[in-house]
C-alpha cells in the first residue's frame, strides 16, 4: 500500500541514489580530465576491511599514526589540481596529509605550499598563502566553494614561477 510513510521512504532513497550517482559521475569526469595521479588501490585499504592481512597491517599502522585521508580531501585535491593546471604541470602538484591539515605542495616540497585543506573540524577551511608564506584560512561549506578562490589560488602561486 502506498502510504505517506512509504512514499517518503522511497523519496529519500531516490534522492540519496541520485546524489550518489551525480557525485560518482562528477568524480569520474574530473579524474579523466585531470589524469588521476592517485590510484584507488592506495585508498582502498583504509575503507575496505576485507583485504589481505598485509592491507590490514597497513591500515593498523595508519590508525596508529592518526593520519586519515578522506575521499572528500582527495576530491578537493582534484579540484585544486584542475585550477592549478593552468600554471603547472599536473605531475608537479602533490598531496601530503598530516594530522591537522591536508597540504597541497609543488614538487612535493614542503617549502613550496600551494594551499592547505582543513577538513578535520566541523567547519571546513581553505588555507591560502601570501607572498611571505603566511596562511590565511577561508571558510568553505562545500568542495565546490574552492572554485570561488581560484583567482587567489593562482595569484598565490606566482611566487614559484
Amino acid at each position: 500500500m502506498l502510504t505517506v510513510r512509504v512514499k517518503q521512504s522511497f523519496t529519500d532513497i531516490t534522492k540519496k541514489a541520485l546524489n550518489q550517482f551525480l557525485n560518482d559521475s562528477i568524480n569520474a569526469r574530473l579524474k579523466s580530465a585531470i589524469g588521476s595521479s592517485v590510484s584507488t588501490s592506495t585508498i582502498q585499504p583504509i575503507f575496505d576491511n576485507e583485504q589481505s592481512t598485509e592491507n590490514n597491517e597497513s591500515a593498523a599502522n595508519q590508525e596508529k599514526s592518526k593520519v586519515e585521508t578522506t575521499i572528500e580531501e582527495m576530491e578537493a585535491f582534484n579540484v585544486v589540481k584542475a585550477i592549478l593546471r593552468q600554471k603547472f604541470d599536473v605531475s608537479r602538484i602533490a598531496p601530503r596529509d598530516t594530522q591537522s591539515y591536508f597540504g597541497i605542495l609543488l614538487d612535493d616540497n614542503n617549502r613550496k605550499p600551494l594551499c592547505r585543506l582543513h577538513f578535520n573540524a566541523k567547519q571546513k577551511y581553505l588555507g591560502l598563502f601570501d607572498d611571505e608564506k603566511k596562511e590565511t584560512r577561508h571558510p568553505i561549506s562545500s568542495i565546490d566553494d574552492i572554485f570561488n578562490f581560484a583567482d587567489q589560488l593562482l595569484a598565490a602561486t606566482t611566487v614559484y614561477e
